[in-house]
């Protein structure tokens, strides 16, 4: 009989051959293979234009636990989304390729959910987090940005774009299947955009427990990120959000 599967690694992928050679996916794997829980990673490639998809392909060969999905480009939203509803996990994390968050900090999920959480976000503010190498500007940037998405959607939640959260599988199951603005968002760029603070939206109107976990954090540099273009582009969704709220949409 097969092992009822723990913890289900979604890793969203777009032209990350240079974070594959840096050995990031060997850094999942190592840490992983030292649990005695059953889990599984799931790594999504969002149609990468460079070599991506058969790098991991051929990395994976043999490697128990270990699946690559492949999509046509659609953007993080829609790739997450896809790797977190074929994950089988009880809890179910998505986590960046280049891994700014290490794998590690999953120990400080697993405690949560012990506790009854239903969603676990990681938070590189306040007590106990780190960001390490991050540049002034991108971090007053990031600041500001967040401060905002607490006066419109998430008061009370620190940092809701750290790309470390974790759901239960009831949640994931329900939450992901019911997004408004992110529903079927296809875009043509490395737009990441802000459909995690969609879930957190919805998650909090409905009553999910939602626990915030202080972690480490390494800026890692990107020419594929337009800091202050992709800041304006997630604020005009997080309004969408909001009015999608006022006007009944998220009812169930």
């Amino acid at each position: 009989m097969a092992k009822t599967i723990t913890l289900s690694v979604v890793i969203p992928a777009y032209n990350e051959a240079d974070n594959f050679h840096n050995g990031k996916l060997s850094d999942v794997d190592t840490y992983l293979t030292k649990q005695t829980y059953a889990w599984e990673v799931i790594v999504v490639d969002d149609g990468s234009t460079d070599n991506t998809a058969d790098l991991v392909e051929d990395w994976i060969n043999n490697k128990p636990g270990w699946k690559l999905i492949r999509n046509k480009h659609a953007g993080k939203s829609k790739t997450v989304e896809t790797g977190m509803k074929k994950a089988t996990g009880k809890v179910r994390l998505f986590t960046d390729f280049d891994q700014a968050t290490p794998i590690y900090e999953v120990t400080k999920v697993l405690d949560k959910v012990e506790q009854g959480a239903d969603i676990v976000i990681g938070s590189r503010e306040g007590e106990g987090s780190s960001r390490e190498e991050e540049p002034l500007l991108r971090h007053v940037m990031g600041r500001v940005f967040n401060l905002l998405v607490q006066i419109i959607a998430l008061h009370g939640i620190n940092d809701s774009q750290c790309g470390f959260k974790a759901f239960s599988a009831q949640a994931t199951e329900d939450l992901f299947n019911r997004m408004i603005v992110y529903k079927n968002r296809v875009v043509a760029d490395a737009y990441t955009g802000a459909f995690d603070v969609e879930l957190l939206f919805l998650a909090r109107k409905s009553g999910y427990k939602i626990s915030q976990i202080p972690v480490t954090w390494k800026y890692v540099n990107s020419s594929r990120v337009s800091p202050a273009k992709d800041s304006l582009r997630m604020l005009w969704d997080i309004l969408k959000i909001r009015w999608a709220y006022l006007l009944g949409k998220y009812k169930k």
